[in-house]
């Protein structure tokens, strides 16, 4: 039976309609997303086996690019799926954008993990914040290998100068998955913030993002 045949009070999407998106599960939500179902499967069971496929929301979320192999999810539902994370990154880009950086250090971290944790290289971003810590802007200066990334001080010195910034934020990925800051990283971020002081621009953080994980160089006094 199909999700069309069940009770209008029990239906997902009249139910999101009727009493708000949380009143939905992780599955619903996923389901209204995906519209429709496959063969013998509503779009509630697809969802559920996606997120038992990939571990929950975050799994999900981390694997865009293996659901390609997933049976049933043709291209439409690829893409919907696709739409949805895209509007949550720029949602947590513009809250960035409208506050102070510093005020909302989770809207930081979870715009950090969204942009970052699924990269298959590693990308280096630079928050540029004014003197009350408001972003500038988002720029993702370098891009590596799998297992580096060459950051020249020198560029970062001219991007905080075109900005007129006062601050940074720096943060990149572990593709590898292991969150801890590697000694390289530190003496990297070390660079950086002697560089950066000689044109008074403090370094505030720099985040290494690694799946769910994000760890806080300034949280671990290694500024």
């Amino acid at each position: 039976m199909g999700i069309s045949d069940w009770p209008a009070a029990e239906r997902p999407r009249e139910r999101l309609l009727a009493a708000g998106a949380a009143s939905l599960s992780d599955a619903e939500l996923v389901a209204v997303l995906l519209r429709t179902g496959t063969r013998g499967k509503t779009a509630v069971d697809l969802a559920r086996e996606l997120l038992a496929r990939f571990g929950g929301i975050a799994g999900l979320l981390d694997g865009q690019g293996l659901l390609g192999a997933v049976k049933g999810l043709g291209a439409a539902k690829r893409a919907q799926l696709a739409a949805a994370i895209e509007l949550a990154r720029r949602s947590l880009k513009e809250s960035l954008a409208a506050g102070a950086a510093l005020t909302s250090p989770g809207a930081v971290r979870d715009y950090l993990r969204l942009t970052l944790k699924a990269r298959p290289h590693e990308v280096f971003v630079c928050l540029w914040l004014d003197a009350q810590h408001r972003v500038l802007a988002v720029e993702e200066p370098f891009r590596g290998t799998l297992t580096q990334t060459s950051v020249y001080p020198r560029e970062i010195v001219k991007a905080a100068l075109a900005r007129n910034a006062a601050a940074v934020i720096f943060a990149h990925n572990h593709p590898s998955g292991a969150a801890q800051p590697s000694q390289a990283d530190e003496l990297l971020t070390r660079n950086l913030r002697d560089a950066l002081a000689l044109v008074d621009v403090k370094v505030l953080d720099h985040f290494v993002v690694a799946g769910s994980q994000s760890i806080s160089f300034a949280e671990r006094g290694l500024l």
